[in-house]
């Protein structure tokens, strides 16, 4: 069936939180070959050109549309999920210099630099967002992370590129933002219950505990690490239990939150491994590996194909170029 409107002019940002899971998949895949030697290398390789190739197409896709309206960028925030897979397009394209390009000695700080201008600009635009609406519908999500402890992301290829500084005041800054997000989000979810159609974000809460360890990590701040990996673990173990109560609703676009969580969660397990810590860290890079594979792959399966038919667009509530 042929769609009235061209699949470019109604891209959704909810395709992004799939595109940064998928990536940060690939890149565990390929760190796990280099600590455990019996995890084939091949298999990263490959995942890390597939989710390049996907990114770059929903990237292209979305750049065109922004370009024909530049108006519809707002349009698309009015919502909290699409708010989260602008800034999810932001983190992409940070970890795009960790993932593709550094494991194969390419260095491009460029790409880095947009990825960290286009977390900002992405910050800017959602707070104006935020203003904008009437008192009563602010409120704080588990999205916000993704918008304002985005930049928590930037270490992890800023460091090996050299902009060690930089890192720091990003990580330092994200973490700010995180405190700040957490109590907003704790006194709102004892206000007001989480939808049920949004439930499946709850597990967003593990992505930044994931991210400030492997961030911290990076930067050689081993104390700092190892209080967010065993909270992160802890958290990852309890949010199993409850996975029940965020699909109950059934499927939404809404479940691409379960993909990066998972995916942050393998990569600390693997840096966990590096530095030493043990059975229990290689139990999580398997745990990580099995669970975060076919959960990502289904999601980057079915958003290709929701997109291609616009239920994508359609569901998320994506704006129309």
């Amino acid at each position: 069936m042929l769609l009235e409107t061209p699949l470019w002019r109604q891209t959704p940002p909810a395709a992004f939180p799939v595109c940064l899971g998928f990536m940060s998949l690939a890149l565990g895949w390929t760190n796990a070959s280099h600590v455990m030697p019996e995890i084939s290398e091949d298999i990263g390789h490959l995942l890390l050109a597939a989710s390049t190739g996907y990114f770059i197409w929903f990237f292209v896709f979305y750049l065109r549309k922004v370009l024909s309206r530049p108006k519809v960028m707002l349009e698309d925030m009015q919502t909290a999920p699409a708010r989260a897979g602008i800034a999810a397009m932001a983190m992409a394209m940070m970890l795009l210099a960790a993932a593709l390009l550094l494991p194969f000695g390419i260095s491009v700080p460029l790409v880095w630099w947009t990825g960290v201008i286009l977390q900002i600009i992405a910050s800017i635009v959602v707070l104006h967002a935020i203003w904008d609406e009437p008192p009563e519908k602010r409120h704080f999500t588990t999205f916000q992370y993704l918008t304002f402890v985005g930049p928590v992301v930037g270490p992890i290829a800023g460091v090996p590129l050299g902009y060690v500084w930089e890192s720091k005041l990003l990580i330092d800054a994200a973490l700010v933002a995180y405190v700040i997000v957490t109590a907003g989000i704790i006194l709102t979810i004892r206000r007001d219950p989480v939808p049920d159609k949004l439930r499946p974000s709850v597990m967003i809460f593990l992505a930044p505990l994931c991210l400030f360890a492997l961030g911290y990590g990076t930067l050689g701040y081993d104390t700092a690490f190892t209080v967010f990996y065993w909270v992160g673990s802890v958290v990852a173990f309890g949010l199993i239990f409850l996975v029940p109560w965020m699909t109950r609703g059934g499927y939404t676009p809404v479940w691409g939150a379960f993909t990066f969580p998972i995916a942050a969660f393998l990569n600390v397990q693997v840096m966990a491994v590096a530095k030493g810590h043990g059975l229990w860290a290689e139990v999580g890079v398997y745990a990580g590996l099995v669970i975060g594979t076919p959960v990502v792959l289904y999601m980057v399966y079915r958003t290709v194909m929701e997109w291609v038919t616009g239920d994508l667009s359609r569901k998320s509530g994506a704006a129309t170029a």
